[in-house]
């Protein structure tokens, strides 16, 4: 009886095991951590300890459209799909059931600051990906600038990448920075690239930041000669200065708490101006130009009259061109800016509500190629809330954490589908950026993918979980936004559940070859 009695314990705690497995996974309020103790601790990676598993609902987004049924996700990739709700493969052992929620392609952010090494304390990459995570984002590119040293060579981008080694919660990918010494002295140009940003940034005003002197219309030119041979983009901060209006001419009056001072002093012409520029160069991007290979990205544009218009001629006439604008410029408008309020500060500026609307028309006709977030923190001191001067405070949206909610919130009243966001948000990203396997739930891709419930609303209030390092800085903070995020995997690990992370941080750093 005793040997009978041992033989059949191991069999029946294995049944009772699967048992609850089943029960916790075909609830869609299922919780893991309950799991993860029955089943064993698995890979630190992941709340979900198995390689090989499904996850099914009724609103799945693939690249032929939305369907009712699962995904087959195994070793971080895509399997296979099945369509019809409740079907699965012949083999199937372990199912997320997520019901009614939307299951899409993880955002791919192009635009965000990190701010590491050297500026920790405005961002890091520990705090950055947990928001990027939190807000479905499987996938950033991080900026050569706050960091410090900035990334403008093959050494300062080593130094990089040493900061971010077992740090980042989702896929980090790096541009470079095009300054004039590395403009002059290719070597260090083509040093940086063959070591693996996907494409270099340049300023063509000041950025702010000493060691990221901005670049003239002939040291862009020369970039684009060494770009060329590589096939990466330049992106561009595209304003020039112009003379600033007298304080007698400035709508505030001259007053720096007042928002309208500082709009009054970045004029839709400086954009107007450095694009006129760009698109005087793009010309020879052309097929059989002698800059063909080498690709102009236009980044947060705000204004949608002349510039937008410049863009819109070039691609015409085939210049290899391209253009993002940020979910701030969608949401916000330049008359609800409360005096003193500097978290809304950036540059390009927050312009009109005339101005939003027009740049909702270029997103959704297909005009504007992407969004990114330029998420753009510092610290609570140089944003100088206390103080309230718009002239003096860092400028920059801290966001990354809220991509989705914030797009989907604005854009579901402009008529935005799901399809759409995801096209602006994934598809084109993954494209522009070189990010292959990704951007797309496809058979083979990498298995990075947000569940998420359009139709839930929530309030970005102190008690919601904000991982940024000073969520106190963003904009977003005290609003009702639509749109909450349950799940996100990255390469087939479930890095973000119910507010809490994986134990170990497994993202991968993402260079070009």
């Amino acid at each position: 009886m005793d040997k009978l009695l041992w033989k059949v314990l191991p069999i029946s705690a294995l049944l009772i095991s699967v048992a609850l497995f089943f029960y916790v996974y075909n609830s869609n309020n299922a919780q893991l951590d309950p799991l993860i103790k029955l089943v064993g601790e698995g890979d630190e990676c992941s709340l979900f300890p198995y390689d090989h598993y499904w996850i099914s609902s009724k609103r799945i987004l693939t690249s032929q459209g939305i369907i009712s049924g699962s995904v087959e996700i195994n070793e971080g990739r895509i399997a296979s799909i099945v369509e019809g709700y409740g079907k699965k493969g012949s083999s199937v052992q372990q199912v997320i059931d997520y019901g009614d929620a939307v299951i899409m392609p993880g955002l791919i952010d192009v635009h965000v600051h990190l701010d590491e090494p050297g500026r920790t304390e405005w961002e890091g990459f520990v705090t950055g990906t947990k928001a990027a995570a939190a807000g479905g984002v499987t996938t950033v590119v991080d900026m050569p600038l706050n960091n410090h040293p900035t990334t403008v060579s093959k050494e300062t981008l080593e130094l990089k990448l040493e900061a971010a080694e077992n740090k980042i919660h989702v896929d980090v990918g790096f541009w470079g920075g095009l300054i004039p010494e590395n403009a002059q002295n290719t070597s260090i140009l083509e040093g940086l690239l063959d070591a693996g940003v996907l494409g270099v940034k340049s300023f063509m005003c000041p950025s702010g930041i000493d060691d990221f002197p901005m670049t003239t219309i002939e040291q862009i030119k020369e970039g684009l000669s060494v770009l060329a041979k590589y096939k990466r983009p330049l992106v561009v901060h595209s304003e020039i200065q112009q003379d600033s209006k007298s304080n007698l001419e400035l709508k505030g009056n001259g007053d720096p708490h007042v928002y309208n001072t500082y709009l009054d002093t970045r004029p839709p012409s400086w954009e107007e101006a450095a694009i006129k520029e760009l698109v005087d160069v793009t010309k020879d991007t052309r097929i059989g130009g002698t800059l063909e290979g080498a690709h102009v990205h236009i980044v947060h544009l705000s204004d949608s009259s002349a510039s937008l218009d410049l863009i819109k001629e070039a691609k015409r006439r085939g210049d290899s061109i391209s253009v993002e604008t940020a979910p701030h410029y969608l949401t916000f408008s330049s008359e609800e800016i409360p005096d003193r309020d500097t978290r809304y500060k950036c540059s390009p500026p927050i312009r009109d509500a005339s101005n939003r609307e027009k740049l909702w028309e270029a997103v959704l006709d297909g005009h504007i190629d992407l969004l990114s977030s330029d998420h753009s923190p510092t610290v609570p001191e140089l944003k100088l809330l206390k103080e309230g001067d718009f002239l003096k405070a860092w400028g920059g949206i801290s966001s990354l954490q809220f991509d989705l909610p914030v797009t989907w919130s604005a854009g579901k009243k402009h008529g935005l589908t799901l399809e759409q966001l995801s096209l602006l948000w994934s598809q084109k990203p993954a494209t522009f950026a070189g990010l292959e396997s990704k951007g797309a739930i496809a058979i083979g891709n990498h298995a990075d993918i947000v569940v998420w419930q359009p139709e839930v609303e929530f309030d970005l209030d102190d008690d919601y979980p904000v991982f940024l390092k000073h969520p106190s800085l963003s904009a977003y903070m005290g609003r009702r936004l639509s749109g909450k995020v349950l799940d996100t995997f990255v390469r087939g690990n479930l890095v973000f559940k119910d507010g809490k992370h994986a134990p170990a941080a497994c993202g991968v750093q993402i260079l070009a070859k």
